[in-house]
C-alpha cells in the first residue's frame, strides 16, 4: 500500500510552483501550517510537491548544473509526504530520474504534463505532452519502472487548445497512476479565464466510468481551505491542490490562522525568517525570487506600500531584517 492510499480524504495539497514552493518556503509552510488534529496527528498540507525539475538536466547537465538541480530536490522530514515533480520527453531520462528520486527517499514521483511555459514545451514537455499521448504513455511507464514501489502521479490540464478531457484523461488513467491533478483550464487559456470546476467533476465521472482507482484532485482558483472543501463537495473530487493562495502565506493550511489574521509583527518576523532560510538553503538562486513573496507579506496595513518599495531594493536577508526592525520600531 503506497502513501496515497493511507491518507484521509479529502486531500488538501500544496501545488508545485517554480520559484515559489522551493525548499525554503516548504519548510516555512510545514512549520507554520502545523496543527494538532483531533486524532492526535499533525496537520498541514496532506501532500507537498517539489518545484518541477528537469530529468534531462539531472542526467546531462554539467556537474555544476546538476548540483543546482539537486538543490531543487532538497527536502526535510517535516514535509512528508513529499513528491518529486519531474519533466522530460525522453523515457530513458524519466526512468533514471525517477530511480534517483527513489534513492533520495521521496514518497512519490509526479510528472508535469501541464506547464504552459514555452521553453518547457519546446522540449516536448509540460502541456505539450497533451498533444502527444503516445509519448505520454511511454513517459509514465518509464517513470513507473524507475520509481519501483513509489507511486507515480500526474499533473495536467483539460486540454491544449480546447477541452479534450474525455480523450486525454483516459490515456493517463489506463496507465494505472496513483493520482491525477486536473488544472481546470486548457493550456491556451493559461490563467486568463476562471477555472471551470465542472471539468473536475467530469474527470471524476470519467474515472468512475473506467472503474479506475486513481485519485482525482482539482486545481485552479482556490483561495482558501473553506473554498477547497466546498469544491470537493461540489465535484466529488478526492482532493484539491492550492497554488497562488500560498504566496506570502505559510499559514494557509492551518485551520485557525491565515495571513490576514496574523499580527503584523508576526507576519513580518516570519517574512524575515523565510528570507534567511531562502538565503541559507538556496544560495544558488536569484535573491529577487523572494520579492514576489514580499508583495503578499507586506499588504493591507498602513505603510505597506512604502515598506514594499524598500523591500524591493534589498539584496540580502540582513537588509530585509534591518528594514523590518526599523519599520516596527517607528510605527
Amino acid at each position: 500500500m503506497h502513501f496515497w492510499e493511507k491518507l484521509p480524504k479529502p486531500l488538501i495539497v500544496l501545488a508545485p510552483m517554480a520559484d515559489v514552493t522551493d525548499a525554503a518556503f516548504r519548510r516555512m509552510i510545514a512549520k507554520y501550517s502545523a496543527h494538532k488534529r483531533a486524532d492526535g496527528t499533525v496537520g498541514g498540507p496532506d501532500v507537498m510537491w517539489t518545484e518541477f525539475v528537469s530529468a534531462d538536466g539531472l542526467l546531462r547537465a554539467t556537474p555544476e548544473g546538476r548540483k543546482k538541480l539537486l538543490a531543487d530536490l532538497k527536502y526535510s522530514e517535516e514535509e512528508r509526504p513529499i513528491v518529486a515533480q519531474l519533466f522530460t520527453a525522453v523515457p530513458e531520462h524519466m526512468e533514471k530520474a525517477a530511480r534517483l528520486c527513489r534513492e533520495l527517499g521521496f514518497d512519490g514521483v509526479d510528472i508535469n504534463m501541464g506547464c504552459p511555459d514555452r521553453s518547457i514545451e519546446k522540449q516536448g514537455c509540460g502541456a505539450a505532452m497533451i498533444k502527444n499521448p503516445d509519448n505520454a504513455r511511454e513517459i509514465i511507464r518509464a517513470a513507473k519502472r524507475g520509481a519501483g514501489d513509489l507511486p507515480v502521479s500526474i499533473k495536467t490540464r483539460i486540454g491544449y487548445n480546447k477541452d479534450i478531457l474525455d480523450e486525454w484523461l483516459p490515456v493517463i488513467l489506463r496507465e494505472d497512476v496513483a493520482a491525477v491533478t486536473v488544472h481546470a483550464r486548457t493550456r491556451k487559456e493559461m490563467s486568463k479565464v476562471p477555472a471551470r470546476w465542472e471539468h473536475v467533476a467530469a474527470a471524476v465521472a470519467i474515472r468512475d466510468a473506467l472503474g479506475s482507482h486513481t485519485l482525482i484532485l482539482g486545481n485552479g482558483d482556490v483561495p482558501s481551505l473553506e473554498d477547497a472543501h466546498n469544491k470537493v463537495k461540489s465535484t466529488g473530487a478526492d482532493g484539491v491542490m492550492l497554488g497562488r493562495a500560498i504566496f506570502g502565506n505559510p499559514w494557509l493550511f492551518h485551520p485557525n490562522k491565515d495571513l490576514s489574521t496574523a499580527p503584523l509583527a508576526e507576519r513580518l518576523r516570519v517574512m524575515v525568517e523565510h528570507t534567511a532560510l531562502f538565503e541559507k538553503l538556496l544560495s544558488h538562486k536569484n535573491f529577487a525570487i523572494m520579492k514576489k513573496h514580499y508583495k503578499a507579506y507586506a499588504q493591507g496595513f498602513d505603510g505597506a506600500k512604502e515598506l514594499r518599495v524598500k523591500l524591493m531594493e534589498t539584496h540580502t536577508a540582513a537588509e530585509v531584517g534591518d528594514i523590518v526592525t526599523h519599520f516596527l520600531q517607528t510605527r
